[in-house]
């Protein structure tokens, strides 16, 4: 399906990589890739609000269509102005289908050739989420880009019950496409097919053929080792399409991320960088900073002097007392950080793509992480 409104631009691969550095142009601007999107699952990045996550340089955010169609529900979002004016956020944003919350969250979940039918883990109301009802839910919150309904299996699995899943997924995509009418939004379809390599480029096959907007690599971060991860990217990405935007969904170490990028990925999501936030841990060079511990009760310096977040305004010491004191301040200050750093971190990774030096950066970056 071609939407004029959406384009995907390849300005240059580095030398020695897959390093891929692009232009996903969308509805609500331009999305420099690679590019990581902080996650708003139920309309809001936690504790981080539209203006200072603009400041972080996130370009693009991820929205989430099971939390938001059971809370406050679509229709809601759809009266208040769509996704966009709902929460204040003028740039692009993709939502996923629902399929991995389904997977993650739902209670006492049943699955068929129809779809998904599952108890809501907020009241343990009775939902069905078909590929059609998710398109449906999609296009009334208005995100720039809807993922169509996969169906995701935990790892590891037999290899029945994954290529079952992964020719389901098939199904589903193409009855997602066959659903959609919203010429102002892309569908993304999502490569399955677990650690099996020749699953997976069964199932990239069948999807290029029905020539989505842009393509997903999902199915991973869910229970494998960090080689295996690598392993399906090493056979994934080679068959996607060149010339359109490669999502590999909800991979969040910053290693992962570059070691993705270094396999031709251009689009990531994650809840990590809020999350830690939330939990005293802030993101460097030099690895992770843990602020609960005593060592930086006294400790002057800010997470990074080169920073030029909030959060490194102040002292390891007085981000620590926040969090000792249960005051809301800490867990925002790090997540602002936490994203920041993120953004800085693919800013630097882009540099390096266009300069042909992505793969020093990366042995440099995996050194200071001490990886």
């Amino acid at each position: 399906m071609s939407i004029p409104s959406f384009s995907f631009q390849l300005r240059h691969v580095a030398a020695g990589s897959q390093g891929r550095l692009g232009v996903f142009t969308t509805p609500h601007g331009p999305v420099e890739t690679p590019a990581f999107m902080p996650v708003g699952t139920q309309g809001t990045v936690k504790g981080v609000d539209p203006g200072r996550l603009r400041e972080t340089g996130a370009q693009m955010i991820l929205a989430n269509t099971y939390h938001l169609t059971l809370r406050p529900g679509e229709q809601t979002v759809a009266a208040l102005g769509g996704l966009h004016e709902f929460m204040g956020w003028d740039g692009p944003i993709l939502t996923d289908s629902g399929g991995f919350q389904v997977f993650s969250l739902a209670e006492r979940m049943a699955i068929d050739e129809q779809g998904v039918r599952f108890k809501s883990h907020i009241d343990g109301s009775a939902v069905e989420l078909t590929p059609e009802r998710s398109v449906a839910i999609q296009e009334q919150l208005g995100s720039d880009v809807a993922m169509v309904l996969d169906h995701v299996v935990a790892l590891p699995n037999t290899r029945e019950v994954i290529a079952d899943a992964m020719r389901r997924s098939v199904r589903w995509a193409a009855r997602c496409q066959a659903a959609a009418t919203r010429r102002d939004q892309a569908q993304f379809g999502i490569v399955q097919g677990g650690l099996d390599a020749e699953l997976r480029a069964e199932c990239t096959e069948e999807l290029v053929k029905l020539n989505f907007v842009g393509y997903a690599i999902g199915g991973l971060s869910v229970g494998e080792q960090p080689a295996e991860m690598y392993a399906a990217l090493d056979v994934s990405a080679p068959l996607l399409p060149r010339d359109k935007p490669r999502y590999l969904m909800g991979v969040g170490r910053p290693i992962d991320l570059l070691e993705a990028i270094a396999r031709g990925v251009d689009l990531f999501d994650c809840v990590m960088p809020t999350r830690n936030g939330r939990n005293a841990l802030a993101f460097t060079d030099a690895g992770l900073i843990r602020l609960r511990n005593q060592q930086y009760a006294l400790d002057r310096e800010p997470l990074d002097p080169s920073c030029p977040c909030m959060a490194c305004r102040h002292s390891r010491g007085y981000l620590r007392h926040l969090f000792q004191a249960g005051e809301m301040l800490g867990p925002m200050l790090v997540s602002i950080h936490n994203i920041t750093y993120y953004q800085r971190l693919l800013t630097e990774a882009r540099a390096a793509i266009v300069e042909d030096r992505f793969m020093a950066f990366l042995a440099e970056r995996r050194r200071g992480w001490d990886m």
